[in-house]
């Protein structure tokens, strides 16, 4: 009996720990909201939201994703470049490669809408190897809902002076522990 109250209370703080990780991000603090392996890559996804917001409703958002079977981070940055370009409601704001230390980060705009409020969605992901194996990409999110086309010039003038510091705060910053657990939560 006691040894199950111990692994109980073990299991209990694990995933405690897991649930106070935190990214510090631009002046926000991002919460682990969501964790779950994808099919798709057979890596974890993480993703992080401000307080009061979650998966389903967000203003901003991290999210760190890993690719344990994916190792050249450029092709794969080039590869989604091509995607964003070809998309009809996206816009390619910047693309940089850096061979020398394998690594690439891209920006874009994607136009969307979600409980019938439009929205332009600004996208940074940076591509880059894993320290084991395989690549890891980061993205930074926001959201900037309008209600009139009047403000689509805002919003591109905003995103504009602001791409390159928020371009360079996502390479320079250091890559969170991926965290292989499944997580969901509502707040």
């Amino acid at each position: 009996m006691i040894k199950k109250i111990i692994t109980l209370i073990a299991i209990f703080f694990s995933s405690a720990a897991c649930l106070a990780e935190d990214i510090h991000f631009d002046n926000d603090t991002y919460t682990l909201k969501y964790s779950a392996i994808a099919p798709s890559t057979q890596g974890y996804g993480n993703e992080y939201f401000k307080k009061g917001e979650n998966v389903s409703n967000w203003s901003k958002m991290i999210g760190i994703y890993y690719y344990p079977n994916e190792n050249d981070p450029i092709k794969y940055a080039q590869n989604f470049d091509k995607t964003v370009e070809n998309t009809e409601n996206s816009v390619l704001l910047k693309f940089i490669e850096n061979k020398k230390s394998d690594k690439a980060i891209i920006s874009f705009l994607v136009n969307g809408s979600e409980n019938a409020k439009k929205y332009f969605e600004y996208d940074i992901y940076k591509f880059e190897k894993n320290q084991d194996n395989g690549m890891v990409v980061s993205k930074y999110a926001v959201k900037y809902f309008f209600t009139k086309n009047e403000e689509i010039k805002q919003i591109a003038d905003k995103v504009k002076s602001e791409n390159d510091k928020y371009l360079e705060m996502l390479a320079v910053s250091p890559l969170p522990k991926i965290i292989e657990e499944n997580i969901s939560l509502k707040n």
